[in-house]
């Protein structure tokens, strides 16, 4: 039987592995704030994993092969991502106008709206770490961590990367 007490006196809080969870902890606090926010504007089925897939779908729609491959992910995983999207409303099938046996996914009128209201509930949730922490403090958080970020940019594949 393991002794909490003496665990928690063996684990100083300074060890390396404190700071992943420390970051990956403030994206929960604004991923989970967003939201609670989307369910009470007319998106209550929303997971997080959905918005990197409608980024994916893009302003002018993507094949499912495209979307895989800009999540990381096969094309049949792309493809059940996809299936639930259409179900919820948030994208839609058509012929590709270049190439008729080719289909593209577009986004929907319900998946640009959740879309601007992520837009809009990110920026209220940076707004409130700006009066917490204060906005020097923010900016110059946000300005070390892109200087830690090795590829300069990010990555669509994130929600693979999470989830195997």
């Amino acid at each position: 039987m393991v002794d909490e007490k003496k665990v928690n006196q063996v684990v100083d809080v300074r060890n390396g592995f404190e700071l992943p969870l420390l970051l990956f902890a403030g994206f929960r606090s604004i991923i989970d704030a967003l939201h609670r926010d989307l369910a009470e504007h007319g998106h209550p089925e929303t997971r997080p994993a959905y918005g990197f897939a409608l980024q994916a779908v893009g302003r002018d729609g993507a094949a499912i092969g495209e979307i895989g491959r800009r999540l990381g992910v096969s094309k049949q995983a792309a493809g059940k991502t996809v299936e639930k999207l259409e179900g919820l409303g948030y994208v839609e099938r058509a012929p590709d106008p270049a190439d008729g046996r080719r289909t593209l996914i577009h986004l929907t009128p319900h998946g640009v709206d959740l879309l601007i209201r992520s837009a809009e509930g990110f920026d209220r949730l940076r707004a409130e770490w700006a009066r917490t922490l204060g906005a020097d403090r923010l900016a110059a958080l946000e300005e070390d961590l892109r200087t830690m970020d090795p590829g300069g940019a990010f990555r669509l594949d994130a929600a693979g990367w999470f989830t195997g």
